[in-house]
Order: C-alpha cells, then sequence, then structure tokens
C-alpha cells in the first residue's frame, strides 16, 4: 500500500499517530483507583489505554466496574497540560503526516478537552484538515458515523473518491469498513501484548511502508 494511491486519507490518534510516557498512564489509572475504591494492575492500565480487549466497557463490566462511573473518574484525573506534555509523535508518524497529498482528516475517541492541547503540544493542526472527537451524539467507533462527519467536512464521497482510515484498534477497522473505508491496521504493541492478530486490508508496524 502506499498512501499516494488514495485520494483522502483518515487517521486515529492515541496509539496510532502518538502515544502518552507510562508513567503518566500509570499515574491517572493510580488516581482513578483511588476514586473508585480498587486498584488497577499493570496490565489491566495498558488493557483499558489501549484497548486491547476491543470494548473498553466490556472489560470494564468484566472486571465488576461500571462504565459511567470509570469514565467520570477518568476524564477528572486527566489534566490536558500534563496530558499535553507526556504525549510524543512517533517518528513514523510525523513522516507520513509531511507526506501525504489531499484532504486529511483525525477521528479520536480522545476528547476534545484533551485532544486540542496535545495538537497544539505537537504542532499537528495545520496537517488536518478536520478533527472529530466522539461523543454520545456522534457515536463510537466501530460505528461508522464519526467517519462520515469527516468525510463531510472534508467534502469526500467514499463512492467516488478512495480513501483509508489508519488506527490501531479493532474498532478502528470496523469503522473503517462500516464507512466504506479500506483499514490500515497500525500494531505498535505486538501481536503478544495485544493477545490476537487484529485483521485489515493492510496491517504495518510502522507507518514507513505507505510512504
Amino acid at each position: 500500500m502506499l498512501a499516494s494511491a488514495y485520494d483522502f486519507h483518515l487517521f486515529d490518534l492515541d496509539g496510532t499517530l502518538v502515544d502518552a510516557e507510562w508513567a503518566y498512564t500509570r499515574g491517572v489509572f493510580d488516581r482513578v483507583g483511588d476514586r473508585l475504591g480498587r486498584r488497577f494492575s499493570d496490565d489491566q492500565a495498558r488493557v483499558l489505554w489501549h484497548g486491547l480487549t476491543g470494548s473498553r466497557n466490556e472489560t470494564l463490566r468484566s472486571w465488576g466496574i461500571d462504565p459511567d462511573a470509570f469514565w467520570d473518574a477518568f476524564h477528572a484525573e486527566e489534566d490536558p497540560r500534563v496530558r499535553a506534555e507526556s504525549t510524543y509523535l512517533h517518528p513514523d508518524a510525523e513522516r507520513v503526516l509531511a507526506a501525504v497529498e489531499g484532504p486529511t482528516g483525525l477521528v479520536t475517541h480522545c476528547q476534545e478537552f484533551l485532544t486540542e492541547p496535545v495538537l497544539d503540544a505537537l504542532d499537528l493542526h495545520d496537517h488536518f484538515d478536520t478533527v472529530v472527537c466522539c461523543t454520545e451524539s456522534t457515536g463510537w467507533k466501530p460505528d461508522p458515523t464519526p467517519l462520515e462527519l469527516a468525510m463531510d467536512d472534508l467534502d469526500v464521497d467514499p463512492d467516488r473518491a478512495r480513501g483509508y482510515y489508519a488506527g490501531d484498534g479493532e474498532g478502528d477497522v470496523g469503522a473503517a469498513w462500516n464507512a466504506g473505508l479500506d483499514a490500515v491496521h497500525v500494531e505498535r504493541l505486538g501481536h503478544a501484548e495485544r493477545g490476537r492478530c487484529v485483521l485489515g486490508d493492510h496491517r504495518v508496524e510502522s507507518f514507513d511502508p505507505l510512504l
């Protein structure tokens, strides 16, 4: 696959283009655990942070945790400034964003109050013609609605133009297919840690093969 063969480009954010330092992630889960009166192990923190089991809400329920209570605590403990300072751009992501031509969008589960400081800190705003942060009203991937909103903003139609969505999770692949796009699965953790092999139209460990 070459990105230049596509007319437009859509990307996920966390785990795909950027990641947070582990110390930040561990600290968030420590504070969330204090709020909920329980401790999250390192493995549990990684599972939830990266969505390794697919649906985070289903995982929380299987652990006996109410998802609404968890997310309320999680968002209360995320500090936008510290999150931005602790987030880094993958070098291959920097290369692909500099290279792609045509309408380019970002579609992420990361909430706007966190996404905007990250984009500011890493000077990424100019790379995207639209940014869609998923909410209850837009739906959550693999629902295609967030991707469709991005395509509307970009004024592109997957029936007339060729596009892809690149992300690190199963929900990203499902959202791409549900929206009529090619799915690029970016596996930065490795199949062993994820515990499964995520299929997609294209499977890469970095964006360099797209160049």
